[in-house]
């Protein structure tokens, strides 16, 4: 069975890329580079460089006939998307109706899609969140990401395509990116190892849900070797840590010395967000591995063993 994977040189989709090769499936992968890095890349994967939007993406269909594709290209930063809400809907939005339309050309099995589960329920009212939530997302990342959620919908019920939609929690892991503006887990690893300040925005007090990267990978393959179609599963922890809490777990292992830094809170960000996975546990037999400790343990070694690489 053959899988293009948008976004595969990305931080998820090498990952699912590597689990993918690992279980025997061969792999496709189209990625712009904008934000992937071809370092990320498994050697045994045939890639094409390409944005999602462009019209030569039906080439590619064309050419290898994918069975199943898991769609993780996207503009994933919430800052940016309330910065420039028309590039973030043309990436996210245009770019998906063009995966989309191929994948009914080209008679496509499924796609899974890289959903969001926190920026797609806004400021929750039930911790942890249900999909069942009431979805009221308050940055135009979050609505591209409902957006497309409803286009899957509309192709599932008009036209028979099969979908799974993973609303993924705020996933952390080796592979991030620790220079953009998103990755709060790598940014933090990165400047303390490098003898910067990291700085916390507002109080701190803000919560999210992290995800260890490899557990999201394994959502993924699940969805697409599961029976399952037409669903919408959370893909998290069901538990919350606060930025602060982040940041002092961290600084205990690798520089007790440091001392929180506040800034100015950011526009568009939650104040708390937590999801529950119950129907992922149910339907796709998934749970998350391992626990946070140990997932910004194996974060902070790969950035360690990284930066000591660079540095010979």
């Amino acid at each position: 069975m053959k899988v293009l994977v948008t976004g595969g040189a990305g931080f998820i989709g090498s990952h699912i890329v590597d689990m993918l090769i690992a279980e025997g499936f061969e792999v496709v992968v189209v990625d712009d580079l904008s934000t992937g890095n071809e370092g990320n890349l498994n050697k045994k994967a045939l890639f094409y460089r390409l944005d999602i939007q462009h019209p030569e993406l039906e080439k590619i269909f064309l050419k290898e006939r994918p069975d199943y594709i898991a769609h993780q290209a996207a503009q994933k930063d919430v800052r940016v998307s309330v910065a420039d809400p028309i590039y973030d809907a043309k990436i996210n939005i245009l770019g998906s109706i063009n995966i989309l339309q191929n994948c009914l050309k080209y008679n496509v099995k499924k796609v899974v899609f890289a959903s969001t589960g926190g920026a797609i329920y806004g400021e929750q009212e039930t911790f942890p969140a249900p999909e069942s939530h009431p979805l009221k997302p308050i940055s135009p990342y979050g609505i591209t990401k409902l957006v497309v959620e409803q286009y899957l919908h509309y192709y599932k019920v008009i036209h028979g395509l099969d979908y799974v939609s993973l609303r993924y929690a705020n996933v952390y892991g080796p592979r991030q990116d620790p220079h953009g503006e998103a990755g709060v887990v790598a940014i933090f690893i990165q400047k303390m190892l490098n003898g910067l300040q990291p700085v916390i925005n507002g109080d701190g007090e803000q919560t999210r849900d992290f995800v260890y990267v490899e557990d999201v990978a394994r959502a993924n393959v699940l969805s697409l070797k599961n029976n399952t179609t037409a669903q919408v599963f959370n893909i998290g922890t069901g538990t919350e840590t606060s930025v602060r809490m982040l940041f002092n777990y961290l600084k205990d292992f690798i520089n007790p010395s440091i001392r929180e830094k506040h800034g100015p809170p950011q526009q568009g960000e939650q104040k708390r967000s937590v999801i529950a996975c119950d129907r992922a546990k149910e339907f796709l037999h998934w749970a998350p591995s391992l626990d946070l400790i140990d997932g910004l343990k194996k974060t902070y070694e790969f950035f360690y063993k990284r930066s000591n690489q660079d540095a010979d």
